[in-house]
């Protein structure tokens, strides 16, 4: 084999037709990262690792949290099945027939606080349905519950009318004696 001459102008030729390829595997590396981070982001908002939603019924506001778990549910730290009303926990436990096996998947915990005992019940009950349409993003759910209750999934803003002055209620007043 021949030696070739080395001079500054073909060393300088040899890196300029070396370097874009060097370059371009480079970038192919960085778009493969690039892929790989989006595939991983995707993988992430498929599986939601917590939901938080909020219902209110009257006075009362419920929170509840909804994760993957073993179908356990606690209404303010305490667990559904040592509610000792029978018509409230019956109530509450309601979205929870009517999702079946979506509840059997997942553990929620609702805080509850203000108004009266069934006002707080209807709101729990609320932010349990929509903490489950919401994980589990079934339309078929969605429409069941809406079939069954529309108030599981839209929060009812009635709420008691405050006393005013002239009278015993928010509306009725006081007789009036002409003699």
């Amino acid at each position: 084999m021949a030696k070739r001459k080395t001079t500054k102008e073909s060393v300088e030729a040899e890196k300029i037709v070396e370097t874009p390829v060097k370059e371009e595997k480079h970038k192919e590396v960085k778009i493969e990262q690039k892929v790989e981070k989006v595939e991983s982001k995707k993988k992430r908002i498929s599986k939601p690792k917590q939901i938080t939603v909020s219902a209110r019924r009257k006075m009362a506001i419920a929170r509840a949290s909804i994760k993957a778990g073993k179908s356990v549910v606690k209404i303010n730290k305490i667990n559904l099945q040592a509610i000792d009303n029978p018509h409230v926990k019956m109530m509450i436990s309601e979205p929870l027939k009517i999702a079946g096996d979506y509840a059997s998947q997942v553990d929620i915990n609702v805080n509850v606080c203000g108004g009266g005992q069934m006002g707080q019940a209807q709101a729990a009950r609320s932010a349990i349905a929509k903490a489950l349409v919401m994980y589990t993003k079934d339309s078929q759910l969605k429409k069941d519950m809406l079939a069954y209750d529309r108030f599981l999934l839209v929060d009812d803003s009635r709420q008691v009318e405050p006393k005013k002055f002239k009278g015993r209620k928010a509306r009725a007043r006081f007789q009036k004696s002409y003699r």
